[in-house]
């Protein structure tokens, strides 16, 4: 099928966009093309009725190889959604994918981009009806689904689109090779070299960031000329249904087969991830979820390379500040945001049982930890802002590690049940923070192990000393996708930075005002470092895509 694309013609206008992009991935500054507040986009009541109308149908992508449909989410919020998708019979469904992607591989690194910049603008302008799925299927409250499932998703997909564009086209095209001979004839050559995809690549969702933790892995694949098949989490299929659709529709239309991107929703129980990672015609992996199953991929599916984030133990050493109400805000609403049901949320607070040094005089293990606690209680005190900011829990497993969480130790701070009057059946609950001793063996259990949910624990070291090496030991062991500190010495920052630069973690230090250790920007935050136990991969490097494509180099006599 021949690549045509004038027959799209906003494809062109996304030049400038790559242009701009380029130049943030080299600068990392600030930068971002799609907004990420609702009043930008002005299809609210639309966005909310198309949404209802997919509640119910049948999503039909016009796949080869459909032999069924399933389906079965139900909102976290407490609605079915009652969305059908189709099943497919992977000996159909994979060969049409690799018979599409020649043509991709022919049409090079800047049509690829450009196509994958059309499709990202497409999904922006359906933002908001894609906020109504992630909300519904993540359980995150509206406006954390609109800006982490909408723009900030996109950002990242853009993001892994450039990285890809940089490392393929840092090749030439083409080189006239000419070595003299002396007195004899120069050897002359001409080269040309193409970045060759691997195959096909397969994106295993997630239910928590659907979008957010999908679209990197998707782009990245698609944008060096792999077909990529989208496997979602049986409970957040409907936004990743939705963004396969949009691909599908602009890769047609710019001539290129559709087939290029398709979905794979399994039935109850199926466990299609691993029959696809096991494939010979996969040899790309991306995965998001828990520790267990991204091992079984990285020690089983050899034919792929396989990128995963997992489970990780995030810390925050407190050892001083010189802004105490801005350090218990900060981490209130760290420890709050999304009912903790973050990748990033710092779980253990490494502080000095004999306290620290403040602003506001010295205050001691169990004011410092009453006070966290009274942050965090003032913040969700109105049940209509907790609503706006805990979302809902994600499944049960989430609610079960927070009840559980009360018998670990002292609880400092209960969990409370929050009624979300729009959607009575929701479970909303507040963190719980829970006291543990860093010197007693029998709360290392608690405070080593990652306890997915508004869960904290409070831990009390001997010394700053201590905590650091704590720290260190926790990242070696069982990885970090973020760390935090808080310090007014030069000498402990100095030591805490030692530690994430030779445990590979990434360090936000002394955060006071409204960045949160548990968000970081496309174009220049790394997400994950791809060197502890918690990701063998950073969103987004160029290792990140690198190993997605091979050049391939053709020689002849000049």
């Amino acid at each position: 099928m021949a690549a045509d694309l004038t027959a799209v013609p906003s494809v062109e206008k996304h030049r400038e966009t790559l242009d701009k992009a380029l130049e943030a991935i080299r600068t990392r500054e600030y930068w971002s093309p799609y907004p990420e507040h609702p009043k930008a986009y002005a299809d609210g009541e639309t966005a909310q009725a198309a949404f209802e109308a997919l509640r119910g149908t049948r999503f039909d992508l016009d796949q080869p190889g459909t032999d069924g449909w399933t389906g079965g989410e139900v909102s976290p919020y407490g609605i079915e959604l009652g969305v059908e998708y189709p099943h497919p019979d992977v000996e159909v469904l994979l060969p049409a994918m690799k018979a599409a992607m020649p043509a991709w591989r022919e049409a090079g690194p800047e049509r690829r981009a450009l196509v994958c910049l059309e499709i990202l603008a497409r999904i922006n302008a359906r933002t908001t009806e894609l906020a109504h799925t992630v909300m519904h299927t993540s359980g995150q409250a509206f406006m954390m689904a609109f800006q982490a499932g909408g723009p900030h998703a996109q950002d990242r997909g853009l993001e892994a689109v450039t990285y890809a564009y940089a490392e393929q086209v840092r090749t030439p095209g083409t080189a006239e090779w000419v070595k003299p001979q002396g007195k004899r004839d120069p050897l002359a050559l001409r080269k040309d070299f193409t970045a060759v995809p691997r195959g096909i690549a397969l994106v295993i969702g997630c239910n928590t960031f659907p979008t957010w933790n999908g679209y990197p892995g998707l782009f990245a694949s698609l944008a060096t000329g792999n077909a990529v098949v989208v496997k979602p989490h049986p409970r957040a299929v409907l936004p990743l249904a939705l963004t396969v659709g949009i691909a599908r529709e602009v890769l047609a239309e710019a001539g290129f087969d559709p087939n290029l991107v398709c979905l794979a929703a399994e039935r109850p129980g199926e466990g299609l991830a691993k029959t696809l990672a096991l494939r010979p015609e996969v040899r790309i992996i991306d995965y998001t979820g828990s520790t267990a199953f991204g091992d079984w991929l990285e020690e089983n599916a050899r034919q792929a390379q396989v990128f995963t984030e997992k489970a990780g133990v995030n810390t925050v050493v407190v050892d001083s500040t010189d802004d105490y109400k801005g350090m218990l805000s900060n981490l209130a609403f760290s420890l709050s945001l999304y009912s903790g049901q973050m990748c990033t949320t710092p779980q253990n607070l490494l502080i000095p049982r004999e306290g620290i040094a403040t602003d506001d005089g010295h205050k001691g293990f169990d004011e410092l930890v009453g006070d966290l606690s009274a942050a965090v209680g003032g913040l969700l005190g109105d049940d209509a802002r907790a609503n706006a900011l805990l979302g809902a829990l994600v499944n049960p497993d989430v609610k079960a590690r927070l009840e559980a969480a009360a018998s670990l130790g002292e609880v400092a701070l209960a969990s409370r049940e929050v009624p979300n009057p729009d959607f009575p059946d929701a479970v909303v609950r507040t963190p719980v923070i829970v006291k543990l001793d860093g010197a007693k063996p029998d709360d290392e259990a608690a405070y080593m192990s990652e306890c997915f949910g508004p869960v904290a624990f409070a831990v009390a070291m001997d010394s700053t000393k201590d905590s650091v090496d704590l720290l260190r030991r926790t990242v070696r062991e069982k990885g970090a996708m973020t760390v935090g500190a808080y310090t007014t010495s030069a000498e402990v920052e100095g030591q805490i930075e030692e530690v994430c630069l030779d445990e590979a973690a990434q360090l936000s230090l002394n955060l006071t005002g409204g960045v949160y250790v548990n968000q970081t920007a496309a174009f220049s935050d790394f997400h994950g470092s791809g060197g502890n136990p918690a990701a063998n991969a950073a969103l987004c490097d160029g290792a990140f895509v690198a190993s997605r494509f091979r050049v391939i180099e053709v020689r002849r006599p000049a």
